[in-house]
């Protein structure tokens, strides 16, 4: 089973420019009320507001942007086991690991 996903990356410019826009949007109200509900957008766990991340449903290293509409608090676990990947590729990730392994 591989978990590698081809993509072909953002550009460098693209990723510069997008890191520095989330900068500025976690400084936002409106992002600091989101991590303050303290919730996991993934596992929907409990978090204190300094223990979440911001991720990009949509990678920036794959075009994604850094606005209201890509950006979800996460914690740092969730956040590192998405890493480049679409919420598409987490599931399909969960789905590869409950089938029948084997001749079975």
């Amino acid at each position: 089973m591989s978990d590698d996903y081809y993509f072909t990356p953002a550009s460098e410019s693209h990723r510069k420019i997008e890191k520095a826009k989330a900068k500025e949007l976690r400084e936002s109200v409106w992002w600091k009320q989101l991590v303050g509900k303290g919730t996991c957008y993934h596992c929907e766990q409990k978090f204190k507001a300094s223990e979440l991340t911001m991720d990009h449903l949509i990678p920036i290293a794959r075009g994604g942007k850094s606005d209201k509409k890509n950006c979800v608090p996460s914690c740092k676990e969730c956040n590192t086991k998405k890493g480049y990947k679409t919420r598409a590729e987490m599931a399909m990730d969960e789905l590869k690991k409950s089938e029948p392994q084997g001749d079975e």
